[in-house]
């Protein structure tokens, strides 16, 4: 087996391991105020079978992203920058992360280090993970299927929490989103 596709193989299953042990270790506790309204479940129902079904569409059509050997690598470095810098996001935010959309008795606002240029850095990363994905399979189809209904899953998702940082926070948060954008540092 090329050593390309066993480091792929290895990065997919530390992906999914990690979001598994994340969904088991991060769920927001009994005095949290849940505002998730599904969004959890949401992400699953839709990563699950778009992985699936991208990675079956890569195997049954044609469509080369290019005819070279550096997307794939491109691909893969995508998926393990993820898998790194969100355990790193989840970290920074230390007790105030939770799989569930949910505000803690004495949450705060982060603003530091990846917070001060995107409100979302744990999303802009897990979405690599998609874009990298579809990249390594090197189908415009797989991207498209990996990519956008993750995407699309993840903005609903942005929605709700975003509601619940303004209900919480009001006005800071409020200043903080003007003040920065969404996913990609000074683009989204």
């Amino acid at each position: 087996m090329n050593a390309l596709y066993l480091l792929f193989y290895i990065s997919i299953a530390g992906w999914f391991l990690s979001e598994i042990y994340y969904k088991q270790k991060f769920k927001s506790e009994i005095n949290d105020q849940k505002k998730d309204k599904s969004t959890l479940n949401i992400l699953w129902v839709v990563i699950i079978p778009s992985v699936f079904l991208a990675v079956t569409v890569s195997k049954l059509t044609s469509f080369h992203i290019r005819n070279q050997y550096w997307i794939l690598y491109l691909g893969e470095i995508l998926i393990v920058t993820r898998v790194l810098f969100r355990w790193i996001i989840i970290k920074s935010l230390g007790k105030f992360f939770t799989v569930d959309v949910s505000i803690k008795e004495d949450h705060q606002i982060k603003k530091e280090g990846f917070y001060r240029f995107v409100r979302h850095p744990s999303y802009s990363f897990a979405l690599l993970t998609f874009l990298g994905l579809g990249l390594f399979l090197n189908n415009w189809f797989s991207l498209f299927i990996a990519f956008v209904p993750t995407f699309l899953a993840f903005l609903y998702r942005i929605k709700v929490e975003e509601q619940a940082l303004i209900q919480q926070f009001g006005n800071e948060y409020l200043e903080y989103k003007r003040t920065t954008k969404k996913l990609i540092p000074f683009v989204y």
